[in-house]
């Protein structure tokens, strides 16, 4: 144990600095939790990437391939999560090897905390004469799910373990890891796992391999430094999967994954989290806002309209969000397709200089919204809302504009561009007048003119 912890206060800063260049940007991609949740198999998770994934997508900049809850099948002979091998047949190397053939990259999933089945095993943690008991409080939650125990991360065996386990992902040449139900945050238990994600954050750096730490679910904002100091993003809200939808007898809605009321609602949690998202600097790895899944590519199985859709895609794009998709890549539908592989909001998204609503005195306590950013290129990117359940006008002043964020607009309009059809639209001379439907949304390229 002290020869890793020699290693670790020995780390070379281009570790560091490999993993703030790896959250420079969102993460794009593929989970498989919200349309396989835990009946996740090789089998099925490469027949998302053979039908759509790899032959498409990663032109758009979708890459990682994350396995959700499901891939175990207990541990080995060190605590170590092991694959299921009935599912994953060709192991976790093996599949990690396929998706990296194809150009993608391996994401996989963890929960904090010990399993009260690995507790009764009670195995050696590798490298150290200690056991997993010997690291374990049974009094306390390792996590905010009910049913697992805390590490104690006084005993250095602890530290011993999570740098095993980040070994054995190295091993498996794993690109992406999402440690799910972490405390202070939403779920069933008032869980810490503060001191954990420290040190995964540190087993990932002395792995000397880019693995980009996600962080689920629902996390708490007063820790919000520590999120950015050791993740590179972190989810904050609960899932947006429609779960009653699955069980429902209502042909109408069975099987639909996500609900409006769970995109709607993220617009009014993500305003104070918008100042934490951004790429790694001054020795903080960097991250971004997660708003979880994309429910996008199954037309009216998404649960959602083609409005609503448009909607989510845009607010997540102008965010900063991950954009990774729960969808069946199987049946995609070209008009989600289309929302999805939007180049213009992608190259918003990918530029990480997260959009702000504008607090507007014409839409105070309105159900519309309006959200605005400046890009590197000097022009502004400007997305109109009507988060409202009938059609309603957006309108405001240039004048009002230029006071809130110092722009130049009200003697100099600026050329306009729809950037969901990439037309110009005709300036307003003075006001910005659209009039949009329920749940209906625009987005604008607004470019200074000389």
């Amino acid at each position: 144990m002290r020869r890793i912890l020699t290693l670790l206060l020995l780390l070379p800063l281009s570790a560091q600095a490999q993993t703030q260049k790896l959250a420079q940007h969102p993460y794009m991609g593929w989970s498989s939790w919200s349309f396989l949740r835990s009946k996740v198999s090789e089998e099925k998770v490469k027949a998302q990437v053979d039908s759509l994934f790899a032959a498409h997508l990663p032109d758009y900049g979708y890459r990682y391939i994350n396995l959700d809850a499901g891939w175990t099948d207990g541990y080995d002979d060190h605590g170590i999560p092991k694959p299921n091998l009935t599912t994953f047949p060709s192991g976790m190397d093996g599949f990690g090897q396929y998706l990296h053939a194809k150009g993608l990259l391996f994401g996989i999933y963890m929960n904090p905390g010990i399993d009260p089945k690995l507790y009764d095993a009670n195995p050696v943690i590798e490298g150290t004469t200690a056991h997993i008991k010997d690291i374990t409080i049974t009094t306390l939650p390792g996590s905010t799910h009910k049913g697992s125990y805390k590490i104690d991360f006084t005993k250095p065996a602890a530290r011993a373990y999570i740098f095993s386990i980040l070994r054995q992902f190295s091993r498996w040449k794993v690109d992406f890891v999402k440690l799910d139900f972490v405390g202070p945050g939403g779920g069933n238990l008032p869980a810490d796992n503060r001191e954990e994600v420290r040190v995964w954050h540190q087993a990932i750096l002395a792995t000397h391999r880019p693995i980009w730490l996600e962080l689920s679910n629902w996390m708490s904002i007063d820790q919000a430094p520590l999120w950015r100091e050791t993740s590179n993003g972190w989810r904050i809200e609960n899932d947006v999967e429609c779960y009653p939808c699955g069980r429902s007898t209502d042909p109408a809605i069975k099987g639909n994954l996500t609900i409006w009321s769970k995109v709607s609602e993220r617009f009014a949690d993500l305003r104070p989290w918008i100042s934490y998202a951004g790429p790694g600097t001054n020795g903080s790895a960097g991250g971004w806002n997660d708003l979880d899944s994309l429910e996008l590519g199954n037309g009216d199985k998404d649960g959602i309209t083609p409005a609503e859709r448009q909607t989510m895609f845009i607010l997540w794009a102008i965010s900063c969000a991950p954009l990774y998709l729960g969808t069946d890549l199987t049946r995609m539908d070209p008009a989600d397709l289309a929302i999805i592989t939007n180049r213009s909001l992608i190259a918003i998204n990918q530029a990480g200089i997260p959009a702000a609503p504008l607090d507007l005195q014409q839409l105070h306590n309105k159900p519309q919204q309006a959200w605005f950013t400046k890009n590197r290129d000097g022009s502004f990117t400007l997305a109109l809302f009507n988060l409202g359940p009938d059609s309603a006008p957006i309108k405001f002043s240039w004048r009002e504009l230029d006071a809130l964020r110092d722009t130049h607009f009200m003697h100099h309009p600026p050329t306009l561009t729809d950037l969901v059809t990439n037309l110009t639209v005709p300036t307003p001379p003075e006001d910005i007048d659209f009039t949009l439907d329920s749940h209906a949304s625009r987005v604008f390229r607004l470019t200074p003119k000389p």
